[in-house]
């Protein structure tokens, strides 16, 4: 078998994307990889549209169609990312149970009440055991990961699928912070009774994990005002920047640069990165779950987490999620290009080496 090193040579980053199963192309196994990636193709509690458990293999079909020169590490390549083969099994549990929770949201929607239907409490039951059978499983991956020296990522799936990734950083780490780019704040309370909707996700983790020390949300333009109060009870945890405020002091003559440097005093000095798709402008991703209006540029956020890493502070880790992917790949293009960048970004903060 080829060494790392003689796979690194024989590898031309500038011939034709190769279709060999693997993410980007790339000719590495997981043991010679740097940096691993956990896709989770769950998407059982989205509340609106539902195709997101379909992303990371989308995201992984558009991935070789990349090309491996990047101003930011120009060698990154080499460094090895390498997508976990993505799970029959959870795929298979995922679409049975999202055929009944379907059922059941509909049921919510015309009026129905779950303390009144014995039927669909144990729908309901049955999904919030099933995620957090999900959440260990996934806890248990990442830690096997992290013991092994590996840097870890997370594919999802709906948005709750990091919760699992959180625990497993938070035995690793004392304290961190969350930059989540999201047009949603997931900071609901069993959102239509699933304890760990994909809009709980935030909630969860706070609740559940005070290892994270604060959460700066950025994006967000579509609140509740459950997720509203919840944050200013938690004042000193929660920092909710939102898309309006972004856009008016723009209009008004601030930079992004200067908002940046906002954003990032904000958080502690390990950060991880929670990026929901739907934090961009819809144009970007019309196919995800639920979007919204407004949002942020592709290359803002990417000049974000440029200067981020140029701050000084640690990423640590990142999920990407609710990439639905649709006929034209649009999507699942632009989902595979925020992915790269999130790697190439984690990789320079981690000072990663081939």
């Amino acid at each position: 078998m080829s060494s790392k090193e003689e796979k690194i040579s024989l590898f031309n980053p500038d011939a034709v994307g190769q279709l060999n199963g693997n993410l980007f192309g790339l000719p590495f196994a997981q043991e010679e990889s740097k940096l691993i990636i956990l896709p989770v193709p769950w998407d059982v509690t989205v509340s609106y549209g539902e195709g997101t458990s379909n992303g990371p293999e989308a995201i992984l079909n558009a991935s070789p169609q990349l090309d491996f020169y990047d101003a930011d590490n120009s060698e990154a390549w080499k460094i090895g990312f390498y997508l976990s083969p993505i799970s029959k099994e959870w795929k298979e549990i995922n679409d049975d149970l999202r055929e009944r929770s379907s059922a059941y949201i509909r049921f919510l929607e015309n009026g129905g009440r779950t303390e009144e239907n014995e039927a669909q409490q144990l729908v309901l039951a049955e999904v919030n055991q099933a995620c957090e059978m999900l959440h260990q499983r996934v806890y248990e991956k990442c830690k096997e990961l992290l013991q092994q020296g590996k840097t870890i990522a997370l594919l999802g799936g709906d948005h709750s699928t990091p919760l699992g990734l959180y625990r497993a950083l938070a035995e690793n780490y004392s304290d961190f912070g969350i930059l989540q780019i999201d047009a949603h704040a997931d900071l609901r309370k069993a959102y239509e009774g699933f304890t760990f909707s994909h809009a709980s996700i935030m909630y969860n983790a706070l609740n559940e994990l005070p290892e994270i020390k604060k959460l700066v949300q950025v994006g967000i333009r579509d609140i509740c005002k459950e997720e509203i109060i919840f944050a200013q009870n938690n004042p000193e945890r929660i920092e909710i920047i939102y898309d309006s405020y972004l856009k008016n002091e723009l209009f008004e003559g601030r930079s992004w640069q200067q908002l940046c440097n906002e954003i990032i005093a904000k958080l502690p000095e390990k950060v991880h990165i929670s990026f929901d798709i739907d934090g961009l402008d819809p144009r970007f991703c019309p196919h995800t779950g639920t979007p919204v209006p407004g949002g942020l540029e592709f290359e803002q956020c990417i000049y974000l987490f440029r200067k981020l890493v140029e701050s000084g502070k640690k990423i640590i880790s990142f999920d990407l999620n609710e990439v639905s992917p649709a006929e034209d790949e649009w999507d699942a293009n632009v989902g595979a290009r925020m992915l790269w960048k999130l790697c190439v970004f984690l990789s320079n903060s981690n000072n990663l080496k081939p």
